[in-house]
Parts: C-alpha cells; sequence; structure tokens
C-alpha cells in the first residue's frame, strides 16, 4: 500500500491530510482515509465477486451511518430448490481513528437469518452450534481476526385473529462483529489490505449462511432447515459426541 499514496506536506507542520489517489487516474489529491476505504471496498466487492454461483445473489444496500465515518454493506439470500431459505447482510466499517473494542481501524459486521424446524429451534445446542457456524468459517477462511462478538436468537412467529390457522415459523438469527487481522504473530498496518484479505472475510461470511441454511459447507456444521427431509439428528457442537 506504500506505493498507492503519495503524502504532501501539511500546512503549518501539520501530519499531511491529503494524498494522490493514483487508482482513479485523475492525479487529484483526496483525502487518505477515502483513499484507503475505496480500496477496502474495492477488496470487498471482489469477495462478493469471487462468491458468485447459483443459489446466491447479492444486493448492494444502504449503509449504517452512525457506526463509523466509512461503510459499505452488502445483502445476500441463499435459496435452495427454488425456494428462499437464509438471508444475510455484511457491513465493513472504517473508522481512521479506530474505536475501542475494534484493535483496529476495520471492523465487519454480520447478519444471517435462516428458517429452522421447530424442534431445531428449541434445541439447547442451538446458540453454541449456530455460533461454530461463524467461528469455524472465519477459522477455515480468514488469515487472522480479532474481538469477535455476537448473540444468536431463536425467533418463533405465530399467528393469531385471521392468521390463526397459519403454522407458527420458527427462525434462527445471529448477529456478529469481528476485526480482520493479519495472520497469527503478524499484525499488519492497518492499511495493508492484502495481509487484512477482506475477500476471505466475505467467502467466511458466505460459509456461515450456507451452514444456516443446510448447505454445509466444508468446515462447517448444519442444522436442519425449515422443510428439509424428516429424521436427520440435529449437529454436535465441538467436542460432543452421543
Amino acid at each position: 500500500m506504500g506505493d498507492t499514496y503519495a503524502r504532501a506536506a501539511g500546512p503549518g507542520g501539520q501530519p499531511p491530510e491529503l494524498t494522490r489517489a493514483e487508482a482513479d487516474g485523475t492525479g487529484m489529491a483526496v483525502p487518505r482515509s477515502e483513499a484507503i476505504f475505496a480500496a477496502a471496498v474495492s477488496a470487498f466487492m471482489a469477495g462478493r465477486d469471487a462468491q458468485a454461483r447459483p443459489g446466491l445473489v447479492f444486493e448492494e444496500v444502504p449503509a449504517p451511518k452512525r457506526l463509523a465515518p466509512y461503510a459499505a454493506a452488502i445483502a445476500a439470500t441463499v435459496g435452495r430448490d427454488g425456494t428462499d431459505v437464509a438471508w444475510g447482510r455484511l457491513v465493513l466499517l472504517y473508522d481512521p481513528e479506530g474505536q475501542l473494542g475494534w484493535e483496529g481501524m476495520f471492523r465487519l459486521v454480520a447478519y444471517v437469518r435462516a428458517e429452522v424446524e421447530p424442534d431445531i429451534a428449541a434445541d439447547p445446542l442451538l446458540g453454541e452450534v449456530g455460533w461454530s457456524w461463524l467461528s469455524e468459517s472465519l477459522d477455515t477462511h480468514v488469515p487472522g481476526y480479532a474481538v469477535p462478538s455476537g448473540t444468536v436468537t431463536r425467533v418463533i412467529t405465530e399467528g393469531f385473529g385471521a392468521k390463526q390457522d397459519e403454522l407458527p415459523a420458527t427462525e434462527f438469527e445471529l448477529r456478529a462483529s469481528w476485526s480482520p487481522a493479519g495472520s497469527p504473530g503478524n499484525k499488519p498496518a492497518d492499511a495493508d489490505l492484502d495481509a487484512l484479505d477482506l475477500p476471505a472475510h466475505f467467502a467466511a461470511w458466505c460459509a456461515c449462511m450456507s451452514a444456516a441454511a443446510g448447505l454445509e459447507p466444508l468446515g462447517t456444521r448444519a442444522l436442519r432447515p425449515r422443510g428439509a427431509a424428516q429424521g436427520r439428528a440435529p449437529a454436535q457442537p465441538p467436542g460432543r459426541r452421543d
């Protein structure tokens, strides 16, 4: 990244505020933070393009504006046999000043929702297994990550009144965030996007969604999604064997 930006001396000896972004070919001065974020978004979108395949549809959506000075977001839908079975959203945040608890300037915020059978929604291990979908996907795909945090929620929707005859709908929701990092023992500069490997983090999110949808990507375990074949036992969390 050092060759991408040319610093200019700031007025009055202050740190330089502007840098030349060579990627756009204009030679016009832009804030260095904007140039870094533009490169990060490019890597983020490259991750999206690398994951394009049948049954997985992406859509650019508005990013939240209050979480960080810079943000980009992608939504996704996972389909199986012509039916949508899982949904997700991944947000890339960038704050040149960093934020408390980030351990860096970048943060990824993920959301995954999938329909599951009522017996799976009632399984006390759902939270542990659901969290393992994300942690194992990250362990499998990315060079490193820091400060993971999140929740797993079971959602039961029941109809009343005119909708009382509708069957209850049960869903799984995962909300999580983590900071991209270099490989263990190697802490890269925050502008070293090659070391942070944002496309790999995008791939990990897609793998987590696939697991939630019951597609069982390599390195993860899946619970039975709503509408799947009956008689399949719930997946066991790491270290558990019946």
